[in-house]
């Protein structure tokens, strides 16, 4: 049996978990307020997963933030962002355009208006 501890980032409370693992089946996990902690734990113990939050570049040469529109699995977050590397997004964008259809599962969009 092992022990892993977190910190929970559900809500600003930041419940210190301990987490009783067998392999990588949970046990239990204690120290949370409500049961999104133990979610959470759950969650990052057995799949866990990331929003990724970073720029692509333009075709006038800058840059537009983007982001993607649900959680990926965290193994996947380097292939992720060879992916978001590859494109050039086309000027003029607004909030909520999609620039990848399908990474891991998740479409990436722009999360700020850009003009040409």
């Amino acid at each position: 049996m092992a022990t892993r501890e977190l910190t929970c980032i559900v809500c600003p409370r930041g419940c210190q978990l301990k987490v009783e693992l067998e392999g990588k089946k949970v046990l239990s996990v204690t120290g949370n307020i409500c049961k999104r902690g133990a979610l959470y734990a759950e969650n990052e113990c057995t799949n866990p997963m990331r929003t990724i939050t970073t720029t692509a570049k333009t075709n006038n040469g800058g840059v537009v933030a983007v982001k993607t529109q649900t959680t990926i699995p965290k193994e996947k977050m380097f292939e992720c962002m060879e992916m978001i590397n590859a494109v050039t997004v086309k000027l003029p964008v607004k909030v909520g355009d999609v620039i990848i259809e399908d990474a891991f599962g998740s479409a990436v969009v722009v999360t700020e208006n850009k003009e040409a």
